[in-house]
């Protein structure tokens, strides 16, 4: 297993851990940005995650919200931030989380560990930009 594989795995499971289940995207991402993850990027119907490390890019592709053409959903702001919320509040998994942005029109999104900034964007150039909070860890 190549190293980038090795650090992302352990990272995932030491942030699994840690993380608590109310609030806990800040901790995932701040593991996440100690083992050496810059930036993660979420294709939404594909269910694909990219994350770049230091030790090179992996991808982990789940199974695929759509298949075949489809149209994109319209972007939907409200839709967005009550997906974010029910997540933050530990209401949804991150199955239902990725469900849910793709509901709102998300087709990717991108986390910015360094920035501390999480990015959603829509077909038509749309996006809704969150901040999230430091922790220690």
């Amino acid at each position: 297993m190549s190293a980038a594989l090795t650090t992302l795995r352990t990272a995932l499971e030491r942030a699994a851990a840690v993380r608590p289940k109310v609030g806990g995207f800040p901790y995932l991402a701040e593991v996440l940005r100690q083992a050496g993850v810059s930036r993660c990027r979420m294709a939404v119907p594909s269910n694909a995650m990219l994350y770049l490390t230091a030790s090179g890019p992996v991808v982990v592709q789940e199974e695929p919200l759509c298949t075949g053409p489809v149209e994109a959903p319209a972007f939907d702001r409200a839709a967005l931030i009550t997906a974010l919320r029910a997540d933050q509040a530990g209401e949804t998994e991150f199955p239902e989380f990725v469900r849910g942005c793709w509901q709102a029109g998300v087709l990717w999104y991108d986390v910015d560990l360094h920035g501390r900034t999480c990015t959603y964007y829509g077909a038509e150039g749309d996006s809704y930009t969150e901040n999230y909070a430091a922790v220690s860890v």
